[in-house]
C-alpha cells in the first residue's frame, strides 16, 4: 500500500481519542501534506479511496471531512468532485433503498458542511427533501401509511446527522435549522407510534397491553436531540477536528449540493384489507429495518455517566464497525476498542453486541460472527471485557424465563461455543441451584441445553471434568452418545429378529445389490414377520452400519436409501421410520437431528411426516423440557424454505440468461437478414451479393442462438414449475404446522390461562401470576454477579412458581411466535388461507395472538 493510502486509512489512529499520544491536528496536517503532493498524479485514485474510507470507516468521518476541507483550500475542483460523487452515491442509495449508505453519506455531507466544503443551505435542502417525503408517505390521502417504516427511517437519518453538525447549522443558518426541527415535530403529529410487539427480546416488554402508551425509539431519539439542542449541541462522543483548522477553513469555497429526490412508496393496495396492508407493512419493515433494540441488561450505574445522545452515537459507531468490517474480525475488534470517545464504554459495547446477537427477527449477520468478535474482544481487553461478558451472561440467565424462545436458543448456542474457546471454564457452582428447580424451569433447561451443546463441541468426559466444582450438575449432562441398537450382541431382542439383522448386515458387507436386498425383504421377511418387525430390522441395522461416522451414514443412505424408500413410501410409514431413528439415537440429540435431516435431504422422509411425528402425543409432551424436538422441526422448515430460496435465485439467474439469449438471437437474426437483403438478380435468378461463406456462417449462428434461447426458456419453465410445486408444498407444510399447534394447544391453554392470566399450580383459584411481571435485578458492582435473584427461582429455597402445564403453554406459545416471525415473508403469502383454516373457529385467542405477534399484525385484523 502506498504511503498516502496508509495515511488516509489510518488517519486519527494515533490521536488521544484513539488511545494514542499524537495530536489529531498534527496527524491531519501530515496526511494533508502527503495527499496534496499526490493530487496531481493520483487525483482519481485519491478521490475513490477517500470516499471508500469515509463509507466503510464512518466513525472517522469528521477526520475525512476535515481533510477534504483542507484540500478544498488548495484544489477547489477536487473538493467539488468529492461533493458531486457523494451526492451521486446518496441518490443511488435512495433509489435502491440502501439504508446504510443513505445514513453514512448524509453524515459525510453534514461533516463536510462543518469543514466549509458544502453550503449549509444545500444541506438543509437535503434534510427538507427527506422530511417532505416522510410526511407525504404517512399522509393517508396522499401517501401510503403502510410504508411508515421508510418515513421513520428518513426522519432517523436527519436526526442522526445533527450530533455531527447541529452546532454549525445553528450558527450559520439558525432559521433554516429551526424550520427543520419544526418539520420533524410536525411529522410526529402525522405518524403512528410503533410498538416493538413481536420483536422484543423480553416478554415483559412484548406483551404489555399499554405498549403503545410508551415512547418508541424515534420519539426517544427526537427527545435526545432536543436535549442536545438545549445544551448548546455539546457532546463527548463526536470529535470536532475541524475546529483546530477553523481559521484556515473559513477561507475555502463552499460547494452547492444538487437537490436530492426520494422515491415514492408503492401505491396502497387496491382493496384495503388487514392482510393486504399487513403484507405491505411487512415489506416496508424488511426494506427499512430498525438498527438496534436495546437490551438494558446492565444496571444504570454501569453507564450513568453516559448521556443518552452519547450512547446513541457510540451505538452508531459500534454498529458501523460491525457492519463494514464483518469480513475482518480482528480489525473489527481493534476498531471497536479504539472509538473516538473520552469515556469508558465496555458495558455499552457488550450490550450492543448482545443486542445484535439476539436481534429479532434475524441478526444482521450470522451468530458465529458475533461469537468471534466477542472472543477477540476478550483477548484484546483481557482485564476488562471477559468480566463484562460474564456479567451479561448472568444478567440474561437471571431473566431467562422472560427471554424470547428464539433468543433463548441463540443464547444457548452462543454461550456453549464461547465456553468451548475458553477451556469450558465457568463457575458452574453459581448455577447448581437449578437442580432444585422442576425439570421444566427455564433456568434448569438452559443449563441442561448448554451442557448438551458443549458435549457436541467436545466430548462427554471433558465436559464432565469442566463441572467438577458442581459435580451434582452431572445429572443434567446428556447420556453418552452411544447407539441404542436393538439387535446388537447378546443384548438383542428376539432371536429371530437378531438373526434377520445379522443376515442383512452380512448382505451389506457382501456388497449385495439394492435389488437383491429389496427382493429378500419383500419375499422372505415381510411375509414371515410382518411390516413392523421388517421396518425395525432394516432401519436399525442400516443405521448401525452407518453409525461409525457421518461419512458412514451418508454412504449407507446413498447406497441403500432405496431400500428404506421402498419400505416407507407414505407418511404413515415415514413417521414409523422417524420413530426408529429416534429410538436408535435416543442417547444423542445431535445424531438424531442429523440423521433425520439427511434422510429428508435424500427424500426418504417428507417435511409433513416430520411435523406429524413432532406432534405425536409421546413427543409434544416434551416441548417445554428440551430443545430436541424443536431442533428437528426447525431443520425441516428451514430446509423447505432454503429450497424455495435456491429456486428463486436460480430463476432470477435464468431470467437474465433468457434476456441475454433473446438479445443474441435478435442480433444474429438481424445480421442474417441484412446479409440476405443484399441478394441481387442476374438473368432473373437471385445471386449472392455477399460472401457465401459468411452467409452460411451467419445462418449457423442464427440457428445456434435461437436454439440457445429455446433451451434457456425451457430451463426457466422447468424451474418455475419446480418453484410452483415447492410453494404448494410449503403452503401445505405451514397449514399442517399451524393446525397441529392449534389442536394440541387449545385444551391446555384453557386449563392454564384464566382471564388472560397464568395460574399458579398451588393457588390457582386464589391468585394469578401476571404475565408481564418482571422482578428487579441488581448486579454487584465489581463482577456483575446477581445480588437478587429473579422470581423464577434464583436459589434452592425459592422454587419455581409456574406449574408444568403452564410452562408447557408458555414455551409452546413462544415457539409458535418464533417460527411465525422467522418465516413471516412466506406465511404472509398464505395468510388468507391460514386465517380461514387454522386461525379461526376453534383456535384459542392466545394461539392466534402468538401468530399475529410474530407477524406484527394487530389482533383485531381479519
Amino acid at each position: 500500500m502506498s504511503s498516502w493510502k496508509s495515511l488516509v486509512l489510518r488517519i486519527g489512529e494515533k490521536c488521544p481519542e484513539y488511545g494514542g499520544i499524537t495530536d489529531s491536528k498534527d496527524h491531519i496536517e501530515t496526511c494533508f501534506g502527503v495527499v496534496r503532493r499526490e493530487l496531481e498524479h493520483s487525483g482519481m485514485d485519491i478521490l475513490t479511496f477517500l470516499l471508500q474510507c469515509a463509507e466503510q470507516l464512518p466513525h472517522k468521518i469528521p477526520l475525512y471531512a476535515t481533510l477534504v476541507g483542507l484540500l478544498n483550500l488548495e484544489n477547489e475542483d477536487f473538493a467539488r468532485k468529492v461533493v458531486e460523487n457523494t451526492y451521486t452515491n446518496l441518490q443511488d442509495a435512495l433509489d435502491s433503498g440502501n439504508c446504510n449508505s443513505i445514513r453514512i453519506w448524509m453524515r459525510f455531507l453534514t461533516a463536510m458542511m462543518c469543514s466549509k466544503v458544502v453550503q449549509p443551505n444545500s444541506l438543509v435542502f437535503a434534510y427538507e427533501a427527506l422530511l417532505s417525503s416522510a410526511a407525504t408517505t404517512v399522509d393517508e390521502e396522499k401517501g401510503n401509511p403502510a410504508w411508515q417504516a421508510c418515513a421513520d427511517f428518513y426522519i432517523t437519518c436527519v436526526l442522526s446527522c445533527l450530533p455531527w453538525g447541529g452546532a454549525e447549522l445553528v450558527e450559520q443558518v439558525p432559521d433554516d435549522i429551526q424550520s427543520v426541527m419544526s418539520g420533524v415535530q410536525g411529522y410526529f403529529s402525522l405518524r403512528r407510534r410503533v410498538s416493538d410487539s413481536g420483536f422484543s427480546v423480553f416478554k415483559d416488554a412484548d406483551d404489555t397491553e399499554n405498549a403503545l402508551d410508551e415512547k418508541d425509539f424515534l420519539e426517544d431519539l427526537w427527545g435526545w436531540i432536543q436535549d442536545l439542542s438545549n445544551r448548546g449541541w455539546k457532546l463527548d462522543s463526536v470529535p470536532r477536528p475541524h475546529l483546530s483548522f477553523e481559521a484556515q477553513l473559513v477561507a475555502g469555497k463552499s460547494h452547492d449540493l444538487a437537490q436530492i429526490s426520494c422515491p415514492k412508496p408503492p401505491d396502497p393496495p387496491a382493496v384495503l384489507s388487514a392482510v393486504a396492508c399487513g403484507k405491505q407493512k411487512h415489506e416496508a419493515e424488511l426494506k427499512y429495518p430498525r438498527r438496534i433494540r436495546r437490551l438494558d441488561i446492565f444496571p444504570t450505574s454501569k453507564m450513568e455517566d453516559i448521556q443518552p445522545i452519547d450512547r446513541f452515537v457510540v451505538e452508531e459507531y459500534l454498529l458501523d464497525v460491525l457492519l463494514y468490517l464483518n469480513g475482518c474480525r480482528k480489525e473489527c475488534a481493534s476498531y471497536m476498542v479504539g472509538l473516538p470517545v473520552t469515556f469508558r464504554y465496555e458495558y455499552l459495547m457488550a450490550e450492543t453486541i448482545f443486542s445484535q446477537l439476539l436481534f429479532l427477527p434475524h441478526p444482521p449477520f450470522k451468530p458465529m460472527y458475533y461469537t468471534l468478535v466477542i472472543i477477540d474482544l476478550c483477548k484484546s481487553l483481557p482485564g476488562a471485557f471477559p468480566a463484562v461478558v460474564a456479567g451479561a451472561v448472568r444478567a440474561l440467565f437471571d431473566k431467562i424465563d422472560d427471554l424470547d424462545m428464539e433468543c433463548r436458543t441463540r443464547l444457548i448456542l452462543w454461550f456453549s461455543h464461547h465456553l468451548s474457546n475458553f477451556q469450558f471454564v465457568w463457575p458452574w457452582e453459581e448455577w447448581a441451584f437449578v437442580l432444585d428447580l422442576p425439570k421444566w424451569a427455564p433456568q434448569r433447561v438452559f443449563v441442561q441445553e448448554v451442557l448438551e451443546r458443549e458435549v457436541r463441541l467436545s466430548y462427554w468426559d471433558k465436559v464432565k471434568q469442566s463441572i467438577e466444582n458442581a459435580p451434582a450438575l452431572e445429572e443434567l449432562l446428556p447420556p453418552k452418545g452411544v447407539p441404542n441398537f436393538k439387535y446388537g450382541g447378546e443384548g438383542g431382542r428376539d432371536g429371530t429378529e437378531h438373526a434377520l439383522s445379522s443376515e442383512l448386515s452380512g448382505m451389506v458387507k457382501g456388497r449385495q445389490t439394492v435389488r437383491e436386498i429389496i427382493s429378500w425383504m419383500e419375499e422372505s421377511v415381510i411375509p414371515a414377520h410382518g411390516f413392523e418387525i421388517t421396518l425395525s430390522v432394516i432401519v436399525q441395522t442400516l443405521l448401525d452400519i452407518g453409525s461409525k461416522s457421518f461419512t458412514h451414514l451418508i454412504t449407507v443412505l446413498e447406497r441403500y436409501g432405496q431400500v428404506i424408500a421402498r419400505i416407507c413410501p407414505d407418511q404413515d410409514k415415514q413417521v414409523m421410520l422417524i420413530d426408529e431413528v429416534s429410538s436408535y439415537w435416543k442417547n444423542s440429540a445431535q445424531l438424531t437431528a442429523i440423521t433425520i435431516d439427511r434422510m429428508m435431504g435424500y427424500r426418504l422422509i417428507s417435511n409433513m411426516a416430520i411435523v406429524r411425528w413432532v406432534f405425536s402425543p409421546v413427543n409434544f409432551e416434551l416441548f417445554h423440557t428440551s430443545d430436541r424436538l424443536w431442533e428437528i422441526l426447525r431443520n425441516a422448515v428451514n430446509k423447505t424454505y432454503n429450497r424455495i430460496c435456491d429456486l428463486r435465485k436460480e430463476i432470477s439467474t435464468l431470467k437474465k440468461g433468457v434476456v441475454s439469449a433473446e438479445e443474441a438471437a435478435t442480433k444474429a437474426k438481424a445480421e442474417l437478414e441484412g446479409a440476405e437483403s443484399q441478394l441481387t438478380l442476374m438473368d432473373g435468378e437471385p445471386v449472392l451479393g455477399e460472401n457465401p461463406v459468411r452467409l452460411k456462417r451467419l445462418k449457423a449462428r442464427a440457428e445456434k442462438t435461437k436454439e440457445e434461447e429455446v433451451s434457456a426458456r425451457e430451463s426457466l419453465e422447468a424451474k418455475e414449475a419446480l418453484l410452483a410445486r415447492a410453494l404448494d408444498e410449503n403452503e401445505a407444510l405451514f397449514l399442517s404446522l399451524f393446525k397441529n399447534f392449534s389442536t394440541v394447544m387449545t385444551e391446555r391453554l384453557d386449563d392454564a390461562f384464566r382471564d388472560g392470566a397464568l395460574q399458579q399450580p398451588s393457588q390457582a383459584d386464589e391468585m394469578a401470576i401476571d404475565l408481564e411481571d418482571t422482578s428487579a435485578m441488581e448486579l454487584d458492582k465489581e463482577n456483575a454477579k446477581p445480588e437478587k435473584s429473579h422470581s423464577n427461582g434464583g436459589s434452592a429455597g425459592n422454587g419455581y412458581k409456574v406449574g408444568e402445564k403452564e410452562q408447557w403453554c408458555l414455551s409452546t406459545l413462544g415457539c409458535v411466535k418464533a417460527l411465525t416471525r422467522q418465516y413471516a415473508s412466506e406465511i404472509w403469502l398464505y395468510m388468507e388461507k391460514l386465517d380461514a383454516e387454522a386461525l379461526s373457529g376453534d383456535a384459542h385467542p392466545l394461539f392466534r395472538k402468538a401468530v399475529y405477534s410474530g407477524l406484527r399484525r394487530p389482533l383485531n385484523g381479519s
